[in-house]
């Protein structure tokens, strides 16, 4: 049985718990020829009378970064790959200056076509242009072929779209044909011709009305005549775009967001914040790529803007800039929450610059970034604003430093000079501090024990785990200080995209607004992804270059983003959980982007049977792959892995059937990035525990525990494994505890003894209406018959009542989204009353009050 407050010591409170029966609830009594009803297994205790925590207008918003092509081929809305030439191989090493470009010729013409970098450049940051040398005989055209992201352009029948290019001609002029075809080189809409005179850079323009819809578009651009053609900023955008906006976004994503109701808009990310170089221009190179996102980049006229090294792998073209994000939190109602780098980078990559001069500047530009989210248009960066359209200020409110930096003491000496100068000229400000990547460990510890100390305000807290941890850790923020800082939940998502996993995060969810007090904003993350171009998953929303489509965490996200409430109304539930099991299963022996050696591997009881060894003096035939990669072989009578690219390598060996067990065994890292994984508990491929040394590029330890598939982290620590080094390794195993000794000494310890809670409930009020919202997720496969009792409260006998259930693996997709939420009249609702909430499911009731 469970029990729990809606805030830590409130007498009287219980949570919601179940899932709804979207056919509704028969009225009151039963016919003698009803069957009997079956005797709730739940019930919720409600009090309406008792004050609740206020639940603040941000509590739910969207994080945006530029991850999965987010930005570029997605979000912004600019239909031409590589518009400005500036793809390198720092950015992918797949990439030139004429990726998704294509030279080509017609009716005789012949040419050349380079990339160049030279004194005849549009600008010091748009360097990188395209030089068309021309040998055209009468009539003929010579020039390149853009391809779009994905599989093509989009385009439909009926609509325009603008094309704009930056040219100069060393002839007496030259004439440009432009067209929109599709990959057989059928036009879609009549082809634009521009003449270009002069040997200074000039913008050109067309405007196109498709005739035929095709998502297999290409752009053509064609030169005529003789001498030397330069093309900068090929660009071709929709004129539909959201709110009409020019440089805009993509509409139908936009949209999205916006029905999405966010109460604000992180951004731009994420791990492209804080990592890169750091540096920033260089007359003798120009501008360093690979460099942290700062936002003067960002500003101003597209084709001044710098290009950049996406931290995920490709290029960032900084169409979608500061003032873009500005604007587009302003148009769905939201307050933006710009977050800047704190010199010092996270997401495994751990330094902290030593440059007085940099982080000098970069404080410097943080307040010219406030200055131009609100400063007057008699300012320098508010008057940049009001240039670029938006004369009146934005009302930024709130500033972030830094993302999960692994490095706690380094990062906070530099936040704090971060928010000392912001108060100083800006009090009005909050400066949003975080806790590191994970939900726990050292890193975590200490960055909040600096926080509490320091009185820092808001906390971003970030984690990615398994479906099971957010089922057993509801209850998480119910012990946070209600006197220290507040938290943000920046990112946090279950690792994959079915409805399972969105059916876990609602059921945390009622444990965030349980402790609104505490818990002030949550963004799901990532929040988009290109199907074509994914560098992470889970993500929200998927696209294509025309279709989008939510998963099932959007349809959920946007249920509770759309059905908050004004405060928590105290409540309690009872009702059955499910307990743990001893870690039982096979060992295992595995690496990650490194070849180690593993040796006289041993399973004894505790008191010294021994349940398996192997010295592999005869061969590794005990062993059998998990994962099925790697290069596994005996060699001098140890047991290698060879293959420093291939990642989780596992391989398996034993049943081990007994609950308390030591496996021991020594460990030598050959080459590579990383250390050593020991395998334990280990069911299947999805299904295991490890203990991860020398992880995260050889810098933290840890033991992970999968599920299905998705990890979750129960002990970490800093950590490195020395190349060439012998090491001794323990895991001893006693039922649900386990003890880790490296080289005889203890490491850590964990119990994993977490209660999983699949049934979770919170109440809200309505202002407004006096409406109680009540929230319940049932996420088991079986249905779950639950008492409702709301006190004296007078309430109306018809409620709406919304559902999201079905198949716990289903996923919605570019083809089918099946997992959608349904709304139905729930008759026989009265102060006390009982209802049967759907296996797999959650559910809203909105009860009205007499």
């Amino acid at each position: 049985m469970f029990r729990r407050s809606a805030r830590p010591g409130l007498a009287g409170s219980a949570l919601l718990v179940g899932s709804l029966v979207a056919a509704g609830v028969a009225a009151a009594g039963p016919s003698l020829a009803d069957p009997p009803r079956p005797e709730p297994e739940y019930t919720i205790t409600v009090d309406p009378a008792s004050a609740g925590v206020p639940i603040s207008d941000t509590m739910y918003g969207v994080f945006f970064e530029d991850i999965n092509y987010a930005a570029d081929g997605g979000l912004y809305a600019e239909l031409v790959r590589n518009r400005s030439f500036e793809f390198l191989p720092v950015d992918n090493q797949s990439f030139t200056g004429l990726t998704a470009w294509t030279p080509g010729a017609e009716a005789g013409g012949s040419g050349t076509a380079a990339t160049v970098d030279d004194d005849s450049r549009l600008n010091d940051r748009n360097r990188t242009y395209l030089r068309l040398d021309l040998d055209n005989s009468d009539g003929g055209r010579y020039g390149v072929t853009n391809s779009g992201y994905n599989s093509g352009i989009a385009v439909e029948a009926g609509k325009r779209y603008d094309f704009s290019v930056w040219a100069r001609t060393d002839a007496a002029g030259n004439q440009l044909t432009v067209r929109l075809v599709d990959a057989d080189g059928r036009r879609l809409a009549e082809p634009q011709r521009l003449r270009v005179h002069g040997d200074e850079w000039t913008r050109y323009t067309a405007t196109f009305t498709a005739h035929r819809t095709s998502d297999l578009g290409r752009l053509v651009v064609l030169a005529g005549g003789t001498g030397t053609v330069r093309l900068d900023m090929v660009s071709l955008f929709p004129q539909e775009t959201f709110r009409g906006r020019a440089n805009g976004l993509r509409k139908d994503l936009a949209q999205k967001i916006e029905a999405l109701r966010p109460g604000f808009v992180r951004f731009p990310g994420g791990c492209l914040v804080n990592t890169g170089s750091m540096y920033g221009y260089d007359a003798g190179s120009g501008w360093e790529r690979a460099r942290s996102f700062q936002w003067k980049d960002t500003v101003g006229p597209v084709e001044t803007r710098a290009t950049n090294a996406n931290f995920w792998g490709y290029n960032q073209s900084y169409g979608l800039g500061y003032f873009e994000y500005f604007q587009f939190a302003e148009d769905i109602g939201a307050m933006p929450l710009p977050v800047v780098p704190a010199l010092v980078t996270g997401c495994g990559q751990n330094q902290a610059t030593v440059d007085e001069e940099l982080l000098a500047r970069h404080i410097s530009d943080t307040l010219d970034l406030i200055e131009f989210a609100n400063g007057p248009v008699s300012s320098t960066w508010g008057g940049l604003r009001a240039e670029m359209g938006h004369p009146e200020p934005f009302g930024l409110t709130h500033v972030g430093v830094g993302n999960e930096e692994n490095l706690p003491d380094e990062f906070f000496a530099n936040f704090r000079r971060f928010r000392a100068a912001i108060e100083a000229q800006h009090p009005e400000i909050t400066v949003v501090s975080n806790s590191g990547p994970d939900d726990q460990g050292a890193t975590f510890d200490r960055l909040w024990q600096l926080n509490r100390a320091d009185g820092v305000e808001l906390v971003d807290e970030h984690y990615y785990n398994s479906p099971a941890w957010f089922l057993q850790n509801n209850d998480r923020y119910d012990s946070y200080d209600r006197a220290g800082p507040k938290v943000f939940l920046g990112e946090y998502a279950s690792q994959d995209n079915k409805l399972f996993n969105s059916l876990a995060e609602a059921a945390y969810m009622t444990g965030l607004e349980r402790n609104a007090d505490i818990v002030e904003m949550a963004s799901y993350a990532p929040l988009l992804a290109n199907i074509d171009h994914v560098q992470w998953r889970p993500d929200l929303i998927w696209f294509d270059n025309d279709e989008s489509w939510g998963t099932t965490s959007y349809q959920v996200q946007k249920l509770f983003m759309t059905n908050v409430g004004d405060r928590t109304v105290p409540s309690e539930a009872t009702g059955p959980t499910l307990g743990t099991q001893p870690i039982t299963g096979r060992i295992g022996l595995s690496t990650w982007a490194t070849s180690a050696t593993y040796d006289d591997v041993t399973v004894t009881a505790p008191d010294g049977t021994v349940l398996f060894s192997d010295d592999f003096s005869t061969g590794a035939g005990q062993w059998t792959p998990v994962a099925n990669r790697g290069s596994w072989s005996v060699v001098d009578g140890a047991y290698t892995q060879s293959d420093t690219a291939a990642l989780d390598t596992m391989v398996a060996a034993a049943e081990i059937t007994a609950t308390d067990y030591d496996l021991s065994l020594t460990a030598t890292k050959n080459a590579g990035a990383e250390g050593f994984l020991i395998g334990f508990g280990v069911k299947d491929a999805g299904n295991f525990y490890w203990w991860n040394l020398g992880g995260w590029n050889n810098t933290q330890g840890a033991v992970e525990k999968a599920t299905n598939g998705a990890k979750e982290t129960l002990i970490a620590k800093p950590n490195q494994v020395t190349t060439g080094t012998t090491y001794d390794i323990t895991v001893k195993v006693r039922g649900d505890r386990v003890t880790l000794l490296l080289d005889g000494e203890v490491w850590g310890e964990f119990v994993d003894d977490q209660v999983t809670r699949p049934f979770a409930q919170v109440v809200t009020r309505d202002d407004a209406t006096g409406d109680l919202l009540v929230k319940v997720v049932n996420a088991q496969e079986k249905a779950a018959v639950t008492r409702i009792d709301l006190g004296d409260l007078p309430v109306r006998s018809h409620a709406r009542m919304t559902v999201i259930s079905g198949d716990p693996g289903q996923q919605n997709t570019r083809s089918a989204e099946p997992i959608q939420p349904v709304t139905t009249q729930l008759t026989g609702v009265a102060s006390s009353f009982t209802h049967t909430f759907e296996p797999y499911s959650v559910t809203f009731i909105r009860i009205r009050t007499k």
